[in-house]
């Protein structure tokens, strides 16, 4: 047998199911649908495995809090391709800051391959504990440093907070999170309300947020649909906590708030549907709109507030697509706990109770090198 019969032969075995593939994806939008989303999660598992020998690489020459960030490039580098998806970066020098808390839009489970895009050196996630046990991934996160949320203990989850901040100053490291709390996927541009356990952690630290945006994606991928397109991703500057409490946290929320949507309906495609309705801005969770007129605090309490009529505006298929997806989240979330004072309330973490495309992006415990 000669030597390019042995090289031949093989590549034929392989290309021919991935020809046989793409003509399937070109056939109809479902067959494409299935099969990008068979790649994509395929690609996921491949990485997960090869995860798990690069942890225990790096973690034998020090540097265990770079394996994501050599997981996260080889996730986007196969994905990209299999998918057809490939993203433009704007801002990437804001990543080098260091420490911070990161902190991204959540569309699905699709937001992975812009997070193997960006993901910056040393830094980690948070994550829940239920993910510990998964296959691969599992094992991969928890020989990468990622610390676990016991989202059932509140004592538990208090300590986890704390001990974030102090190793994020300790190990000049980051942590990336999702303020959403559940996925936000919908046609129109906008973010929903922001729980506030990222930026507690990022003024008990002292460290700065670090706002990123992906552009909507609805255009490219949502249920039955998974195009190939270009998408964008923009760092925005860090944003100062120097000299803030826990008493602005809620400013701080709701300052990071409107910046990502200002950036996120810069960089999305703009709608053209003429059923879609105009989004709302909601700054923050359990926020409301202050007076209108340059009053005080204490007199505006005083004034009587007349309700107003309500006005429902109505749905479009693609609102009662994400309503439904993230309702189980949305009604059981809780505000992260800020201070030992108030330990005694259940610990809601901070994505609100998870769907099975939450990919482990909650921060727990205390990353180790």
């Amino acid at each position: 047998m000669s030597i390019i019969s042995v090289i031949v032969k093989p590549l034929a075995y392989v290309s021919l199911p991935v020809f046989a593939l793409h003509t399937l994806a070109k056939a109809s939008p479902a067959a494409r649908y299935y099969v990008r989303l068979a790649l994509y999660l395929s690609t996921l598992g491949v990485c997960s495995a090869w995860g798990v020998v690069c942890a225990m690489g790096l973690s034998l020459v020090g540097r265990r809090l770079d394996v994501f960030w050599v997981v996260a490039r080889s996730f986007y580098a196969l994905a990209s391709r299999a998918i057809d998806i490939r993203l433009v970066l704007e801002g990437e020098e804001h990543l080098q800051t260091r420490p911070a808390v990161l902190v991204g839009n959540h569309q699905s489970m699709l937001d992975i391959l812009y997070l193997g895009r960006i993901f910056p050196l040393h830094a980690s996630i948070i994550a829940k504990k239920e993910l510990q046990w998964s296959p691969l991934l599992g094992q991969f996160m928890t020989l990468s440093g990622v610390v676990w949320v016991d989202r059932g203990n509140n004592a538990k989850a208090v300590r986890s907070l704390t001990a974030a901040g102090e190793t994020m100053r300790s190990k000049n490291m980051s942590l990336w999170l999702f303020p959403e709390g559940t996925r936000s996927m919908r046609e129109h541009h906008d973010l929903l309300p922001f729980k506030k356990g990222a930026f507690h952690i990022a003024i008990q630290a002292g460290v700065p947020v670090v706002p990123v945006v992906c552009e909507n994606y609805w255009r490219l991928y949502r249920k039955d649909v998974f195009e190939s397109g270009t998408l964008k991703v923009r760092v925005l500057p860090p944003v100062s906590t120097e000299g803030l409490t826990a008493a602005d946290v809620p400013a701080l929320a709701e300052r990071v708030h409107a910046q990502m949507v200002a950036a996120l309906r810069e960089i999305s495609v703009p709608v053209t549907s003429p059923n879609e309705p105009k989004p709302q801005h909601i700054p923050s969770e359990k926020q409301s709109e202050p007076p209108a007129d340059p009053i005080s605090v204490q007199a505006a309490s005083a004034l009587p507030v007349e309700p107003e009529p309500a006005q429902p505006a109505p749905e479009t298929e693609s609102e009662m697509f994400s309503r439904s997806e993230s309702r189980a989240s949305t009604q059981t979330s809780e505000e992260a706990i800020s201070s030992p004072a108030l330990s005694s309330r259940r610990f809601g973490s901070e994505y609100g109770t998870e769907t099975e495309e939450d990919d482990g992006m909650v921060l727990v415990g205390r990353p180790t090198q």
